[in-house]
């Protein structure tokens, strides 16, 4: 593995992984190792845009349109930032290749073989380094939604269709040794360690 690899925190809405990305940004700060972070969508100056596109409340795309605008904001972050600070610095991503198969996939039932293939072309052979996949059970989800004051488009699905992107994400990590499931419904600090001892080993 690179002394800078791409780490990946996947999970559904309330998982708890921009909580764990922003405790390990101060971790990675402390150690003085350098590092980028970027959000799916989101990210470069054109993938915020297209983010607010996509999320906008009063956004309704068809389920086609959804999958190219999210794979138009990956294309503009490998472009413009990680192609060239790929093995210069670690690369943390809130959301990666993965969402795209849940939450397109799984949840939304466009074919996983046209996903598949729309990333490689985007993204060539570049593939996470590590994936953090953060669960959480649907009491602690709706809680956790509820008291968001600026929820987006894909805060306000129904329960079922987070039930079934997450369970689309557990096939995806199923005897994947690149994984680590963290489980948000028990305590966050025992989640924290856990984490930065994982990250540990790739230095």
């Amino acid at each position: 593995m690179s002394k800078y690899p791409i780490i990946v925190f996947e999970g559904i809405e309330g998982s708890g992984k921009s909580f764990h990305i922003r405790n390990l940004e101060k971790y990675l700060k402390k150690k003085k190792i350098k590092y980028l972070k970027l959000r799916e969508p989101g990210g470069s100056k054109n993938s915020e845009k297209i983010r607010n596109l996509i999320l906008n409340k009063k956004s309704n795309f068809n389920k086609i349109t959804d999958l190219f605008l999210y794979l138009a904001a990956r294309n503009e972050n490998y472009e413009t930032i990680i192609k060239k600070n790929y093995k210069k610095k670690l690369i943390l991503i809130d959301r990666f290749i993965d969402s795209t198969i849940a939450y397109q996939h799984y949840g939304m039932g466009v074919n996983k073989k046209i996903i598949i293939m729309l990333n490689k072309f985007i993204l060539k052979n570049l593939k996470p380094s590590f994936t953090f996949l953060n669960t959480v059970n649907m009491k602690n989800l709706k809680s956790r939604i509820n008291k968001r004051s600026n929820k987006n488009r894909y805060d306000k699905f129904d329960i079922k269709f987070y039930q079934k992107v997450q369970k689309g994400y557990l096939k995806l990590s199923k005897n994947k040794k690149k994984y680590m499931i963290i489980n948000s419904n028990n305590q966050i600090n025992e989640n924290k360690k856990i984490i930065i001892k994982k990250i540990d080993t790739f230095f």
